[in-house]
């Protein structure tokens, strides 16, 4: 006898299953590097470690639901008011939680393809239209053609820069002008989880913009250069009614007082990440230099990360990285997003991409 299941939204429907970057299995006891997820490969700056274990301490209670101290460092460190900032579970909770709090059916949201995968994702969950705007040739967002697309059923774009999975910035006079052409009643979300690699002089603060523009709204994370992916912990920086939108939208003690704790430890030990920063874009400049002397077309970077158009090649250059000792992120029948990683683990990959080109 076939029992009725449970009533779920049509909404969900066809929603891409989101894809984490696959883990590093060793062959034989040959080593094996994970340079799939855009992970940190240095641990814990230092000091957090510690405060974190203090912390466990404590597990039995819950968390600071208002991340109070968390909030008070971050307001201190980008000079903003407390009432604008906004924590939530990785910048990517905090990107669901925008959309749920501006879109619904009937109402779209804009970006760039391909951009962050996690987009489509919360739009559809959240009943809203995805529209999106092809990148240009140069893998960077097609601003123009963006502003072009707003309609009055727009209620939120997302600009992701520098970009996932290209690693391409736009640049300060170009995401201004485009500012410029944004209905002001139109949320418009600077997704800067790689802010810290950034070195282009003309790639523009987001939170700069965001002083002067109440439509706009930044989000920042400290999976990347922070080295906390795993406890999951982002902010945005937005005006009040848009940060009191997010805290009604957040999910109850969603961020661990463990990654409130250790969010603060990092934040005071800039000397460390600054320094952990420089290296790894060394080792970016030192792979994507490689890679041109190799003859692949590598578009400019300002993440951690390089990005290789490979097209219907994609699977068979995953898997020869794979072979070798080293996982990519393969976007099938488009391309590979490889995370600067361990230099070890970097010199396999050029070594299999030198190999592949030459057939």
């Amino acid at each position: 006898m076939t029992e009725a299941q449970p009533k779920l939204r049509a909404a969900l429907d066809g929603i891409p299953v989101y894809k984490p970057g696959r883990p590093a299995v060793s062959a034989g006891g040959a080593p094996a590097y994970k340079l799939s997820s855009n992970e940190n490969p240095y641990p814990p700056l230092p000091g957090v470690l510690e405060t974190a274990l203090e912390t466990a301490r404590s597990l039995n209670r819950y968390p600071d639901l208002a991340c109070s101290a968390l909030t008070a460092e971050l307001a201190k460190r980008f000079d903003v008011p407390e009432s604008h900032i906004a924590t939530g579970t990785g910048s990517v909770g905090i990107a669901q939680q925008l959309v749920q709090a501006t879109a619904g059916p009937g109402d779209e949201v804009v970006y760039a393809w391909r951009s962050f995968e996690a987009y489509p994702i919360v739009t559809q969950i959240a009943g809203a239209t995805s529209v999106r705007v092809p990148l240009t040739d140069g893998e960077v967002h097609d601003l123009d053609a963006m502003a072009d697309a707003v309609t009055d059923r727009t209620r939120l774009i997302f600009v992701c820069n520098p970009n996932n999975p290209t690693g391409t910035a736009v640049r300060r006079a170009d995401l201004l002008r485009f500012l410029d052409r944004v209905p002001s009643d139109v949320l418009v979300v600077l997704d800067e989880a790689y802010r810290e690699f950034i070195r282009g002089a003309e790639v523009p603060d987001g939170i700069e913009l965001y002083r002067e523009r109440p439509n706009v709204c930044v989000l920042r994370t400290f999976s990347k250069a922070y080295g906390l992916a795993g406890l999951r912990v982002g902010f945005a920086v937005g005006h009040e009614s848009v940060a009191a939108a997010l805290r009604k939208t957040a999910v109850p003690f969603g961020v661990s007082q463990l990654a409130q704790d250790a969010a603060v430890a990092s934040l005071r030990s800039e000397d460390a990440l600054l320094e952990r920063v420089e290296a790894l874009v060394a080792e970016r400049t030192r792979v994507r230099d490689a890679l041109l002397a190799q003859g692949w077309t590598v578009a400019p970077t300002e993440a951690n990360f390089v990005w290789l158009r490979l097209g219907d090649r994609t699977g068979d250059f995953a898997a020869a990285c794979e072979r070798a000792g080293v996982v990519v992120r393969p976007f099938p029948d488009e391309g590979v997003r490889v995370t600067i990683g361990e230099r070890e683990a970097n010199d396999i990959f050029v070594r299999v991409a030198g190999e592949f080109l030459k057939g």
